[in-house]
C-alpha cells in the first residue's frame, strides 16, 4: 500500500485541488442551532435513521446523498449530527433573510457560471478545515417524475476523493423527501410524511485505488504525456463515481 500511495502522490500535480482562500462562517450560530433547534426538528420530523454509526464523529468527511427535494440538505444536516457544510448557488444569497440563514449555518456561496473547478476549490475549503462536506453527486436535484429517480453522478465527487485520498466518503440514501416537500408544488413541508435516511459504509480513495489499479500502472502513468495522464485519470474518476452511485442506490435511493 505504501508503494501505491507513493505512486499516486507522484501524480499530485495532475489531481490536486487547491482550496480557495475563503473563510467558513457561522460557527457560533451554527453550534447554537445544532444543540437547540436540531433536536426539536428531529422530534417533529418523522425521520427514520439507519447506519448513523457509519458517519465519523469528527474529522474531514464527505457525506454524499441522492437529491430529490429542496429539504435534502436540511435532512442530512439534522440526521448526521455533524456540522455539515454545503455549496449553495449564489441565488440563495440574494434575499437578506435567506442569505443570513445560509451564512449562519456555514453554507458556502458558489457561482455555477464560474465552472466546476471553482466549485471544487470551494468544497476543498471545507475538507481542508477538517469539516464535514455535504454534496449531491448528481449535481442537481432529480426532476424525473417516475422511479428510478437517481441520475448518473458527476465526477466531482471522485476528484474530491482523489485529492483527499484519506478522507472517508459516506454514501447516503434519502427516501420520502420528495413527498415531504415536492418542488414547485408544496410551499410548506408535509410533516406527516415519513422520511428515511440510510448511511452506508464509507470508502476512501486509497481503499478504492488499491482494488482498481496497481503500482506499476501508476508509475508508468507518471512518465506519460499530460493529455494521456488526464485521460487516464478521467477514466478512473468515472469508474469511482459510477461505483459510488451504486452504493447510494444500495442504501435505498429510489
Amino acid at each position: 500500500m505504501d508503494d501505491l500511495k507513493e505512486a499516486w502522490m507522484a501524480l499530485e500535480s495532475h489531481w490536486k485541488i487547491t482550496p480557495k482562500e475563503d473563510r467558513i462562517t457561522g460557527d457560533a450560530s451554527y453550534g447554537f442551532m445544532r444543540w437547540t433547534l436540531a433536536p426539536l426538528f428531529r422530534m417533529i420530523l418523522r425521520v427514520k435513521i439507519r447506519g448513523i454509526s457509519n458517519v465519523p464523529k469528527s474529522g474531514p468527511t464527505i457525506l454524499a446523498a441522492n437529491h430529490l427535494s429542496h429539504v435534502d440538505p436540511l435532512v442530512v444536516i439534522l440526521a448526521s449530527r455533524r456540522r455539515t457544510h454545503y455549496l449553495a448557488k449564489d441565488g440563495h444569497f440574494r434575499n437578506f433573510a435567506l442569505r443570513s440563514f445560509m451564512r449562519a449555518t456555514g453554507q458556502i456561496e458558489t457561482n455555477r457560471e464560474s465552472g466546476g473547478a471553482e466549485a471544487l476549490s470551494s468544497a476543498a475549503v471545507v475538507l481542508h478545515a477538517n469539516r464535514a462536506l455535504g454534496i449531491f453527486p448528481e449535481g442537481t436535484r432529480s426532476k424525473k417524475t417516475e422511479a428510478p429517480f437517481l441520475l448518473p453522478g458527476k465526477t466531482g465527487i471522485a476528484r474530491l476523493a482523489a485529492s483527499y485520498p484519506s478522507i472517508p466518503v459516506v454514501p447516503i440514501g434519502l427516501t420520502g423527501t420528495r413527498d415531504f416537500m415536492t418542488p414547485n408544488k408544496h410551499k410548506l413541508p408535509r410533516l406527516w410524511k415519513k422520511v428515511g435516511i440510510s448511511y452506508g459504509k464509507p470508502i476512501t480513495w486509497w481503499e478504492w485505488l488499491e482494488k482498481r489499479t496497481n503500482v506499476n500502472d501508476l508509475q508508468a502513468l507518471a512518465h506519460k504525456e499530460d493529455y494521456e495522464v488526464k485521460s487516464a485519470l478521467a477514466g478512473m474518476y468515472r469508474e469511482f463515481t459510477d461505483e459510488f452511485m451504486d452504493r447510494i442506490k444500495g442504501q435505498g435511493a429510489p
